[in-house]
């Protein structure tokens, strides 16, 4: 655990000394998410991240945010040639063509899961069976990368047409959009968010 913004709190030693990522850790990091935007906003950053820290692409978000259309997927699915290309020259962003077609073709799936479902929220709560879990981990080594939640979002995503969403990819982002509380049982968050 580190005490780093304020002496008097114990929070989870991954964000370091680093300010963004207290800062994410202490207002966002496994809230749970029920909007639908911002859920697509997740699991666009987590495809960016594969194979880079958090940290990274936190300090790209708010670009990310301009050059993807504030992540509406109805506006990045209609994304042509051009704007691939467009965006691949744009250095604020992580600069990967794999991950921004995969973005594109995501949105798309995204859009119909929305009409299948009524919503992306009502598709991907139902893995947990719309309630958080709550894990109780005393060090970070305990928290896993993956578990057969996750794995089976993967699958169903990847069925869907969902590409980079590994069983990896899906529990970063069943972390990020509240889904599961795995801060520390030290960190203050764990408390809050019971």
């Amino acid at each position: 655990m580190q005490n780093n913004a304020d002496k008097n709190l114990l929070r989870c030693d991954w964000t370091g000394d680093n300010k963004e990522m207290i800062k994410y850790h202490d207002e966002e990091w496994g809230i749970p998410v029920h909007n639908d935007r911002k859920l697509f906003e997740f699991i666009t950053l987590d495809t960016f991240q594969a194979g880079l820290s958090w940290s990274i692409v936190l300090h790209k978000r708010e670009n990310f945010r301009k050059v993807f259309d504030n992540f509406q997927a109805d506006k990045i699915a209609e994304y042509n040639p051009q704007k691939i290309n467009e965006l691949l020259k744009n250095g604020s962003i992580i600069r990967n063509r794999l991950k921004i077609e995969a973005t594109i073709n995501n949105a798309k799936a995204f859009l119909k899961i929305q009409k299948e479902f009524g919503s992306f929220d009502k598709y991907i709560w139902q893995f947990t069976h719309n309630k958080v879990i709550q894990n109780r981990w005393e060090k970070m080594s305990a928290v896993p990368t993956k578990t057969e939640i996750s794995d089976a979002m993967s699958a169903d995503l990847k069925k869907r047409g969902f590409k980079f969403v590994g069983s990896t990819i899906c529990y970063a982002f069943m972390q990020a959009a509240g889904m599961v509380n795995d801060h520390l049982i030290t960190c203050f968050r764990h408390r809050e968010l019971i």
